[in-house]
């Protein structure tokens, strides 16, 4: 049984440092760059990339499939711990994992740090990347994915699908954080479709009517 929860404990029992507390140990020289953290913000996309652009042209390299199978799958699972383990943490202050008590139960957490202080380290540049590294990715594979089931090539079906599913994990991971363990993602996204409703029936019911007078009106009355 797994249950969702927010707190502060530790990555690891031996976190040398502790979640929140990274750029602390910035060196301050970098903190009037543009990139605070280049090297994470470069394997960030890198294996991502790669893994992408494997697929796509791996047959002018190789014709074994297996070759391009393992070269694909050891670029999503480096994509895979590099999000999850450094630059969700490093670029965004998010970190979400997995343990196991002593009674055997699995527990899911999903940290953030808000706290304004924190919020005012992070690097917009790194932020804004890190999102769209996150999201468009999942778009590719999606696409990938249809491609594949519709020209029939079931055994590519299996390899996208292995990308859909650490790719989808660590953006659900990651919204779950942003938006936080306590509040059901379902609900957020039926509380924005109210709100845009309710704009637009507003807007309807304050505009104007622009409608122009009919120009054909014949007058009455004429002998």
């Amino acid at each position: 049984m797994a249950s969702a929860t927010v707190r502060n404990v530790p990555l690891l029992d031996d976190d040398t440092i502790p979640f929140g507390e990274e750029d602390e140990m910035r060196d301050p020289s970098r903190a009037s760059q543009k990139y605070t953290h280049p090297y994470v913000t470069f394997f960030h996309l890198f294996f991502r990339g790669a893994s992408i652009v494997i697929y796509m042209f791996c047959g002018w390299f190789s014709d074994s499939f297996i070759t391009s199978f393992v070269f694909v799958v050891l670029f999503l699972s480096a994509d895979f711990w590099t999000v999850k383990n450094i630059s969700g943490r490093l670029l965004v202050g998010l970190r979400w994992w997995n343990y196991v008590d002593d009674d055997g139960k699995s527990h899911w957490v999903f940290e953030s740090r808000n706290s304004p202080s924190y919020q005012s380290r992070i690097n917009k540049h790194e932020q804004r990347i890190f999102w769209l590294g996150l999201i468009l990715c999942p778009f590719f594979w999606g696409l990938f994915f249809l491609m594949a089931l519709f020209g029939l090539k079931f055994k590519w079906l299996l390899l996208v699908m292995i990308a859909i599913a650490l790719n989808a994990a660590n953006l659900y991971g990651y919204i779950k954080c942003n938006y936080g363990a306590s509040k059901d993602l379902n609900s957020a996204a039926t509380d924005f479709m109210k709100t845009q409703l309710f704009k637009n029936a507003f807007d309807i019911m304050t505009k104007p009517n622009t409608a122009a007078p009919p120009t054909n009106v014949r007058p009455t009355g004429v002998v």
